[in-house]
């Protein structure tokens, strides 16, 4: 794949793509035609969020974590795995660039937060920094993620499963909770109604109880106007939908998160 053109409100991996031609793990996986072969680690963005913005960004306290078995899918160089598992928590990361190996990912995230960095800097007016503060702090969050997740990754690395949706290698209801985030509506514009009701279905073949996305908005920051009739289609009234706050913020209009709950 040539990468994604820049939007007109790029997300960190859209930023970095726009300078070095690369197209995020998240959307690779799904644009390969469910297929990692040929998919060079040159067209990769290797970046990842903080478990703490994870746990904003989904509304989560520690004690939802503890005892439940949760998947993260698709989880690039995020470390939430690696630090819920500290608290009590049973958590599968997936995502297709853990076909690599993990000191080549390492210096990739290296590289890409470099890109980032560099890109960001020229459209910081596009953010909304009241939660990161700083494209320094932006710098050093992403560093953190990628630090401890490709630790976790040496030292756990039957937690790092590569797998692409909407084909998951896991049994019936395996998890308790599933989260997702920065890929699923934000390429709506790349991918299709019909590909997000099978990758929603195959979510909560996967799940057990809840599920929870982030964000609900495309590229240009604009609601994804298939949210509802996705959900809907893929859950079959199977599945209580809430679309709630989030304290979390920086691409600007995100500000909400999908909640799925099954019933």
């Amino acid at each position: 794949m040539s990468g994604y053109q820049t939007p007109s409100t790029p997300t960190e991996n859209t930023a970095a793509a726009s300078r070095s031609g690369y197209t995020s793990p998240k959307a690779a996986a799904y644009l390969a035609n469910k297929r990692t072969q040929g998919l060079s680690l040159e067209r990769i963005v290797f970046l990842g969020r903080t478990f703490e913005e994870y746990m904003s960004i989904f509304g989560l306290a520690q004690n939802d974590l503890q005892g439940q078995k949760i998947l993260d899918c698709p989880a690039g160089a995020c470390s939430f795995a690696a630090e819920a598992s500290l608290l009590g928590a049973e958590v599968t990361a997936v995502d297709m660039a853990y076909h690599f190996d993990n000191e080549e990912l390492y210096n990739k995230g290296q590289q890409d937060i470099r890109h980032m960095i560099q890109s960001m800097t020229e459209a910081r007016d596009q953010y909304d920094w009241s939660t990161l503060g700083s494209i320094t702090q932006l710098e050093n969050l992403r560093t953190e993620a990628l630090e401890q997740s490709s630790l976790d990754r040496r030292v756990h690395p039957n937690r790092y499963i590569p797998a692409v949706l909407p084909d998951l290698p896991f049994g019936n209801k395996t998890f308790d909770l599933t989260v997702s985030a920065h890929f699923l509506f934000l390429y709506a514009d790349r991918l299709d109604e019909e590909f997000h009701i099978r990758c929603l279905q195959e979510l909560m073949r996967v799940t057990r109880t809840e599920i929870r996305i982030f964000p609900l908005v495309n590229l240009k920051s604009e609601r994804v106007a298939f949210v509802e009739k996705a959900v809907a289609a893929a859950g079959q009234g199977s599945w209580e939908i809430q679309e709630i706050p989030t304290d979390y913020t920086f691409q600007k209009g995100a500000d909400t998160l999908l909640v799925l709950k099954r019933v």
